[in-house]
């Protein structure tokens, strides 16, 4: 791929910068700003070199239809502040736009269009829609690598008919993902978690070849306790998932890649309960598994402490109530406490692993936090992004 950052030339350029500022809203108001922050060095770049910014994102589903809780305008308002330049937005109809009709005055620098999930020819990648967003621009630039498993309109098609190039934040995203599945540094480690095993059984057997340790937490464990002949009293689990399980570690055993999983837990009798200490052997009917144990989180602090290379997809419990959230900020603490040593590096995704880390503040702290979700999932379980693909297409026709 082509990066923006090497373009010999950007001075007076129209960059047509897609990206994902899909960000959730409650009432209009945004509760988590990390794509936010996360896309501000580019903006500062492009504006250090003179460029002309259109943006296009999304927020929500709208399936082509226009709806005002799913507006762009509190994200507008949101950047507005944060970069201290003044953010125009067109609510217009976008077939009824010409490059003419922007960037009209001198001082306009970034120009946001509405929601382009309000035309149903994005999702449906619809060449004739690509192309018309392409009339806009000079050149192309993907900063949306959690779009990039999607074959859409502005993230595939678009790159056939304007010079197009990876965006900062997209290149360090491929760049952190390649260190944990190609460019190893060994021992690795991956905590995974969530509550079905079967929606990433072709990620972990994807890793298991390339990681010394697997550590399943959360809801994942439930179902490997389970397997082993454990109670797992009312605990979150999945059904009919035991030859899942027996081929993750039948697949480990040939690959000698250790699977680990919990040795005590917490324990609480509702989610929003108080939390109790039991051994496994201990666990009665009623009883609900909402974190790891002590004992655990120990054997996992000392697996991280042996670790050159670490992923983090999914907290040790449910850290909403505060009661069962150690296990996951002992994690979060002990990757920390290694990447200010620099001896490990460190990648964090997923939405829930971002929200612990996001209530610790220590996003900073790692070497590479994803915002990206199936991207991201689908990355790592070998899969090849349209997004990326059509970057790399790109490079090859122009």
């Amino acid at each position: 791929m082509n990066s923006i950052k090497d373009h010999e030339n950007l001075n007076f350029k129209i960059v047509l910068l897609r990206l994902d500022l899909n960000v959730p809203l409650k009432n209009g108001l945004i509760t988590d700003e990390t794509r936010i922050n996360k896309i501000i060095p580019t903006l500062e770049f492009l504006i250090k070199k003179n460029t002309k910014i259109l943006i296009i994102s999304h927020v929500g589903r709208p399936r082509g239809k226009v709806s005002k809780d799913l507006s762009l305008k509190p994200i507008c308002e949101n950047l507005e502040k944060k970069i201290k330049t003044k953010i125009k937005l067109i609510n217009e109809n976008i077939f009824k736009v010409k490059k003419d009709d922007l960037f009209k005055k001198h001082e306009e620098k970034i120009i946001f269009f509405e929601n382009i999930r309000f035309y149903i020819e994005e999702e449906k990648n619809e060449l004739n829609f690509s192309k018309h967003l392409a009339s806009f621009a000079d050149l192309y630039v993907n900063e949306a690598f959690s779009c990039s498993h999607r074959s859409h309109a502005s993230v595939c098609k678009i790159t056939e008919f304007l010079p197009s190039f990876a965006g900062l934040q997209l290149e360090k995203e491929i760049n952190a993902l390649k260190k944990v599945t190609t460019e190893i540094r060994k021992p690795i480690t991956c905590i995974i978690g969530g509550s079905k095993i079967s929606t990433k059984i072709n990620i972990i057997k994807n890793l298991i070849p390339r990681f010394n340790n697997i550590i399943f937490v959360g809801g994942m464990a439930n179902n490997i306790l389970s397997y082993k002949g454990n109670k797992i009293g009312r605990s979150i689990n999945e059904k009919n998932c035991e030859n899942i399980i027996k081929e993750i570690f039948d697949i480990s055993k040939n690959q000698l890649c250790e699977i680990i999983y919990p040795e005590d837990v917490l324990i609480g009798k509702s989610m929003d309960g108080k939390a109790e200490m039991k051994d496994l052997k201990d666990i009665t009917d009623d009883d609900l598994i909402l974190d790891v144990g002590p004992k655990t989180i120990n054997k996992i602090q000392g697996i991280i402490e042996n670790s050159k290379t670490i992923l983090w997809n999914g907290p040790a419990g449910y850290f909403e109530n505060p009661n069962f959230a150690k296990g996951s900020f002992e994690i979060a603490n002990s990757i920390i406490k290694k990447n200010k040593k620099k001896s490990i590096y460190s990648v964090v995704g997923g939405g829930d692993t971002v929200a612990v880390i996001n209530q610790l503040n220590v996003i900073k702290d790692f070497n590479f936090v994803s915002t990206a979700g199936g991207a991201f999932l689908e990355y790592l379980e070998g899969k090849e992004l349209p997004g990326i693909k059509a970057l790399n297409y790109n490079v090859r026709i122009k």
